[in-house]
């Protein structure tokens, strides 16, 4: 069993990639203030980026000049996804940020891609206890991740990577490369000059 005695908060463990319950009332602070903010700017209009542009940099922890997230965006907390410049995420990604999520510069997201870094235990009695824990997810510069690829807790996308659409992403690929399927295998390398 999971003890919860350890004298630091559940943000704290949760922060620290540690079992930590979910429900705590700090956490469901957060949670709501980032509800709050997905919210207004799922409801923004196309014809205001300002307005946008303004939600979003009070949403993430970091979102770099020239990026655009097409709303409905789907976070936890929103202040643990940190994205490079002049990437680029089409309608209904959804980034569960319990871990951090850090994504590169010219990076393509395509729709309703998922970045999943919440865990739970195997072991039925802390899972039905509540307990969970996370991951972080890190994807370099220049990644396609192609329309509804899900990417799972703890892995890396190396730099110009390509995920094909609907794969699942178990573990991490490295750079240079194309990987499809469920679970995401890579199929070939990307050189210079290819297609």
């Amino acid at each position: 069993m999971v003890s919860d005695f350890d004298g630091r908060s559940m943000r704290e463990r949760m922060l620290a990639g540690d079992l930590y319950i979910a429900d705590d009332p700090e956490l469901a602070e957060h949670n709501l203030r980032a509800m709050d903010l997905m919210d207004a700017y799922n409801a923004t209009s196309a014809r205001d980026p300002q307005e946008r542009r303004r939600l979003l940099t009070e949403l993430l922890g970091a979102i770099g000049e020239g990026t655009e997230i097409r709303p409905p965006l789907r976070v936890d907390y929103g202040s643990h996804i940190h994205i490079g410049a002049r990437s680029f995420a089409n309608f209904g990604l959804v980034a569960l940020d319990v871990a951090p999520i850090t994504i590169g510069d010219d990076v393509q997201i395509g729709s309703y891609v998922q970045l999943m870094t919440p865990t739970h235990p195997v072991d039925p009695e802390p899972r039905r206890a509540k307990w969970e824990a996370a991951k972080p997810i890190t994807i370099g510069d220049n990644v396609w991740l192609g329309s509804g690829a899900i990417v799972l807790a703890g892995v890396t996308i190396g730099d110009n990577t390509v995920v094909g659409a609907g794969a699942v992403v178990t573990r991490d690929l490295p750079a240079n490369v194309v990987a499809v399927g469920n679970p995401a295998r890579v199929i070939r390398a990307i050189g210079p000059g290819t297609a």
